[in-house]
C-alpha cells in the first residue's frame, strides 16, 4: 500500500513533484488522515442518537441539548484557522498529533461528566481538538501527494467523512442503548490512543514551511470572537438581539480583514483572498454547498417520524441512502478531478444537488419512499461530485507555506455553513409554525415550512453553479 518517497519537505528534489513528503509513505499519511476524517464525524452524528438518553439524565431542556452539538461545532470553527496557521510555522505532525490527545481527552472527560457544565465544557475541548486534528490533515495530505494525485487522496479522506456520517447514527444508538450514552463517548479513548501510537510509529518527517514566522495572537482573538458572536447570534434569531449580535460579529470580521492587512505575520493572509479568485469562489461555494445541505438530514428527519410515523430507526435507515452514495462515488470524482478541471467536475456536483433540493420541495403526507430514496441519492451523488473536487482546487491554489491556513479556511467554510443551514431551518420553522411543539395540529404548517426551507436552500445551491464556475481554472 504504501509508497515511500525520499525528497525533502522544504526543498522537493529536482525532478521531483511539489508537494511530496520527507521519507514519507504516502500510504501512511492517507491512512492517518482517512481515520481522523471517519473519527470527527462519527463522533458528530452517533452523538445525536445518545441525546434523549442524556437529557433526561442531567434534566436538560430542548436549548441546553442543541448546545451539546453546537458548542463543539462553535469550538471547530474558532480554532481551525489559527490551529492550521501554527502547524504551518511549528509542524503539521507536531499539531496534528496534539490534537489526537487533545480530543481523546475531552471524549474522555465528557464520558465521565457529573453536569450539564462540565459536559459543554468537554464538548469544546472536543471541538478544539479536532480542529486541530483536522486543521492540518488535509494539509499533510497535500504535502505528501503530488498535484497530479491529490484529488484521489482527497475523494478517500471524503468517503471516510461520509462513512462515519453514515454508521454514526446505527452505531450511536446500538452502544447507547445497550452501554448507555457515556459509552458514545469513550469509545472513541481506545480509537484515539491507537492512532497516537501508529502517528508517532510510522508517520515519519514534519512539514512547516512557515518555519520561524510569527503567530498573529491579536488577529486569531478577534476572528475567534466574531465568529462566536455571528454564531450565537444566529442562533437567537428572529429576535432583535440575535441581529444585534450578528451586527457585531460582522463588525468584528471588518476589525480582523483590517488588522491582517496591517500585520507582518497574519494569521489568515488577506493576499489568498485578494489576488487568488480560485480560493475565494471555492471556499465561497464550499460555505454556499454546506449551507443548503447540512440542515436536510434533521427536516427529513422530522418528516419521516411526525408525518409518515416512522421510528428513528427505520427513519435513519431511510436517510442513510444519501451519506451511502456519497461514500462510493467521492473517491471517484477525486480522481476525476486529477483527469478533468476540478471546477467543472463541482459544478455538475452543485447542479445535481440543486436538483436534489428542489424535489423534496414538493414533499407532502403522500410522499412515497420510492420517490425519497431515489431524491436522496441524487443529493448523495452531487455532493460526492462537489466537495473532494472543490476541496482539490482549493488545496491547489496555494503557495505549499499555506496548505494549513487554506485546509483550516476551507473546513471553517464547512462549519459555519452547517451552522447557517440549522438556523435558517430554525427560522422558517419560528416564522412558519412559532415555537411550539410539532404536534398532528401544526402538521399542515410544519409541511409548509420543510418546503419552504428546501427551496430556499436549492435557491442557495443554484448561486453556488456560478460561483464554482466563476473560479477559473486550477491548471
Amino acid at each position: 500500500m504504501a509508497e515511500t518517497l525520499n525528497n525533502s519537505a522544504q526543498s522537493p528534489q529536482p525532478g521531483e513533484a511539489a508537494g511530496t513528503g520527507n521519507g514519507v509513505s504516502k500510504g501512511t499519511a492517507l491512512l492517518v488522515a482517512t481515520l481522523a476524517s471517519f473519527l470527527m464525524p462519527f463522533m458528530g452524528s452517533s452523538i445525536n442518537v445518545a441525546l434523549p438518553s442524556l437529557g433526561k439524565e442531567f434534566a436538560m431542556d430542548a436549548v441546553l441539548l442543541s448546545w451539546v452539538a453546537t458548542s463543539y461545532l462553535l469550538a471547530a470553527a474558532v480554532f481551525l484557522v489559527p490551529w492550521g496557521r501554527l502547524g504551518d510555522i511549528h509542524g503539521r505532525k507536531k499539531v496534528f498529533t496534539a490534537g489526537i490527545a487533545v480530543y481523546t481527552l475531552g471524549s474522555l472527560l465528557c464520558g465521565l461528566s457529573v453536569s450539564t457544565a462540565m459536559l459543554l465544557s468537554c464538548r469544546v475541548v472536543q471541538g478544539m481538538g479536532s480542529a486541530m486534528m483536522f486543521g492540518t490533515a488535509l494539509a499533510i495530505i497535500t504535502s505528501v501527494f503530488p498535484p497530479q494525485e491529490r484529488g484521489r487522496a482527497m475523494g478517500i479522506t471524503v468517503a471516510a467523512v461520509y462513512t462515519g456520517l453514515s454508521l454514526g447514527p446505527f452505531l450511536g444508538g446500538l452502544l447507547t442503548q445497550h452501554l448507555g450514552w457515556r459509552s458514545v463517548f469513550i469509545v472513541n479513548v481506545p480509537l484515539g490512543l491507537v492512532m497516537i501510537g501508529f502517528v508517532l510509529w510510522k508517520l515519519k518527517g514534519e512539514w512547516a514551511e512557515a518555519r520561524g514566522e510569527r503567530f498573529d495572537f491579536v488577529g486569531a482573538l478577534v476572528y475567534g470572537g466574531a465568529i462566536v458572536a455571528i454564531m450565537y447570534g444566529f442562533s437567537l434569531l428572529p429576535a432583535v438581539w440575535g441581529a444585534a449580535v450578528i451586527a457585531a460579529g460582522v463588525l468584528g470580521i471588518v476589525a480582523f480583514v483590517k488588522w491582517e492587512m496591517r500585520v507582518k505575520s497574519p494569521v489568515l493572509d488577506m493576499s489568498l483572498f485578494r489576488r487568488n479568485t480560485v480560493f475565494v469562489l471555492s471556499n465561497l461555494a464550499a460555505l454556499i454547498n454546506y449551507s443548503a445541505t447540512f440542515a436536510v438530514t434533521f427536516l427529513l428527519s422530522l418528516y419521516l417520524q411526525y408525518v409518515k410515523g416512522f421510528t428513528p430507526q427505520y427513519a435513519g435507515l431511510v436517510l442513510v441512502a444519501q451519506p451511502v452514495v456519497q461514500a462510493i462515488f467521492s473517491p471517484l470524482a477525486g480522481r476525476l478531478s486529477d483527469r478533468v478541471e476540478p471546477r467543472i467536475v463541482a459544478s455538475i456536483g452543485m447542479t445535481l444537488t440543486t436538483a436534489g433540493l428542489l424535489l423534496f420541495a414538493f414533499v407532502s403526507e403522500e410522499t412515497t419512499l420510492a420517490f425519497m430514496i431515489p431524491g436522496l441519492a441524487v443529493l448523495g451523488l452531487g455532493f460526492a461530485l462537489f466537495s473532494s473536487p472543490n476541496m482539490n482546487a482549493v488545496m491547489g491554489s496555494v503557495e505549499r507555506r499555506f496548505y494549513g491556513v487554506a485546509a483550516g479556511t476551507v473546513s471553517t467554510m464547512r462549519l459555519i455553513g452547517q451552522m447557517l443551514s440549522m438556523g435558517l431551518a430554525m427560522l422558517v420553522f419560528a416564522v412558519v409554525i412559532g415555537r411550539v411543539e410539532i404536534t398532528p395540529e401544526v402538521y399542515a404548517q410544519f409541511l409548509s415550512s420543510v418546503r419552504i426551507a428546501f427551496i430556499v436552500f436549492a435557491a442557495l445551491c443554484f448561486a453556488g453553479i456560478f460561483a464554482s464556475l466563476a473560479r477559473g481554472r486550477v491548471r
